[in-house]
């Protein structure tokens, strides 16, 4: 496949598949839109990696082709990769006030300010990118000014929903109504590429104007000083807890510098303008304690986030016994053992910590059962392409769309190349897709050789042997290792190993990379005898 003839085509570079990383392509009339350009956060599959983002090569082979990357919301799984990848991808993002200023301060962080245009649009706004009719409907999440995109081409109109919720007291923003939504269905959707985190959830995610009595319960209750983490770039969640903070007479302190950034960026386009001055650590440490409250970054147990550092004693905030930590914020699937470790930390120090599970202190961004349905009536879709989720909850979401009337269902990973029109949909090609990983400040293939050797590390350690000839004759070798699982005997697991070295060196005569081969091999056996591990062994040669 070169390019999209007389057709609507979509494909997932990111996203489907996964939560994270999302990535859209949708392509007609020889031409291709991004919807998003997001990243994901490494685990222990990937040792010593932060972030991973979606392999673009599909693109980057027809970027001559891609007319601009239209941004939904200001995620980190929407946004994240756009200081990596964007400027090699050298088309105009398109992203409403408060998404754009996000994104203009990562673009000025990594000096990319004048490599990447980005254009401001309305939250409501229409306009076009050749052939693709773009409009902008704002709906409810928890980040200011997220918009879904309605998708108008020649052969048929997509609704990519992008992140969402339905809320009746939003705080912050005001999200399309259900007569607006009713109305784009009026006109006719054809397809509907909709988000799919709580599709088992039975219950509506809840409103965030549902959360201040709460929060304000289990703040009043406190004795001591409290910390509240929440996700930083929750800023309904934000102006709440500024709210909070005065119906209880406590002064307010912000740690985290995402916090800092979001606070920022919200009030340059017009948000919180009504949150309460703020003190710094120094003089927080000086109010008296059941005076103080803290929103800290955190929530998901980051090492290097301000509640990890003051569950530790390495933050300029301290906690104490009849303290409390509120985790206004729900636990990440994958984060759990971190959340638990700060938990335990904060229980050492007679911290109580109060959840979800105990108050009601939270409510989730995206759509459960009840707003799903309600969505597919006003919209009344053709077809439903579940993304944004694991396959469980695509496959989930597809099952409970047919079973509320919509007529089709259809699920996609990443890599399915996808004919939305003409005729019915099917997937028509499977395309290259992929994950890369930012290693220190390097992009690498995340199944390349350098990942791979470092699990491979991680794993069995690693040894190294330097062989010393002298006319091509054996005279001596040293031998160091790391990680290997030997601590006792050690002078004796050398020893056996400078043997094998020794034995390898003085066989019949080779040619240097069998000879290497051979040390190589007789120096892992060793190993594996003594521990059950393959570790790798490297081999240096010294002719003298």
């Amino acid at each position: 496949m070169t390019n999209p003839g007389k057709e609507l085509l979509f494909l997932a570079l990111g996203g489907s598949g996964e939560i994270g990383m999302n990535a859209n392509l949708y392509g007609c009339d020889g031409k291709w839109i991004m919807a998003d350009l997001g990243v994901t956060f490494g685990s222990h599959d990937y040792p010593g990696i932060d972030i991973v983002m979606p392999d673009l090569e599909f693109i980057e082979d027809r970027k001559k082709d891609l007319l601009g990357i239209v941004l939904t919301h200001g995620h980190e799984d929407h946004i994240g990769a756009i200081p990596y990848l964007a400027a090699d991808l050298g088309v105009p993002l398109y992203a409403n006030r408060f998404t754009a200023g996000l994104i203009a301060h990562k673009l000025a962080e990594e000096g990319l300010e004048k490599e990447v245009e980005i254009k401001v649009v309305d939250i409501d706004a229409s306009f076009r990118i050749g052939p693709f009719g773009i409009r902008l409907v704002p709906l409810a999440h928890s980040i200011l000014e997220m918009s879904a995109v309605v998708i108008d081409t020649p052969y048929g109109r997509v609704f990519h929903t992008g992140d969402w919720k339905l809320d009746e007291e939003p705080i912050l923003g005001q999200p399309a109504t259900a007569a607006a939504l009713t109305a784009i269905g009026d006109e006719g959707v054809d397809v509907l590429v909709c988000d799919s985190t709580n599709a088992f959830n039975a219950e509506a995610s809840g409103s965030e104007g549902g959360l201040r009595e709460g929060l304000t319960q289990a703040v009043g209750a406190a004795k001591g000083r409290v910390v509240v983490t929440t996700f930083a770039s929750n800023a309904a969640r934000l102006a709440t807890l500024g709210a909070v903070a005065k119906a209880t007479g406590r002064t307010l302190c912000v740690a985290g510098r995402s916090l800092d950034r979001i606070l920022g960026v919200a009030r340059s386009v017009g948000y919180l303008k009504d949150f309460p001055p703020t003190v710094d650590f120094d003089e927080a440490m000086r109010l008296p304690r059941d005076k103080l409250m803290v929103i800290a970054t955190g929530g998901q147990g980051e090492p290097r986030a301000a509640l990890a550092r003051m569950a530790s004693d390495g933050h300029q905030i301290k906690l104490e016994a009849g303290d409390t930590v509120v985790f206004s914020s729900k636990q990440i699937p994958g984060n759990e053992v971190a959340i638990g470790r700060i938990m335990n930390q904060l229980a050492a120090k007679d911290v109580l910590t109060v959840t979800e599970k105990q108050a009601h202190i939270h409510v989730s961004g995206h759509p459960g059962q009840p707003e799903l349905a309600a969505l597919y009536g006003w919209l009344r879709p053709k077809l439903v392409v579940p993304v944004h989720g694991e396959i469980r909850h695509m496959h989930e979401q597809a099952r409970f769309a047919l079973e509320q009337g919509v007529p089709d269902a259809l699920i996609q990973e990443n890599g399915d190349l996808v004919r939305l029109s003409p005729g019915p949909a099917k997937i028509i090609e499977r395309v290259r897709s992929g994950r890369l990983i930012l290693d220190g400040d390097v992009i690498l293939p995340a199944d390349g050789e350098t990942i791979n050797e470092r699990r491979k590390l991680a794993l069995n350690g690693q040894i190294s042997v330097a062989v010393i000839f002298s006319d091509k004759r054996f005279v001596d070798s040293a031998v160091s290792y790391r990680g290997v699982p030997v601590e006792d005997e050690r002078e004796t697991f050398v020893d056996e190993l400078r043997e094998a070295a020794e034995q390898a060196a003085t066989g019949p005569a080779r040619d240097e990379e069998k000879l290497r081969e051979a040390i190589r091999l007789g120096v892992r056996r060793v190993a594996t005898n003594w521990t059950g591990k393959k570790p790798i062994v490297d081999v240096m040669l010294v002719d003298i």
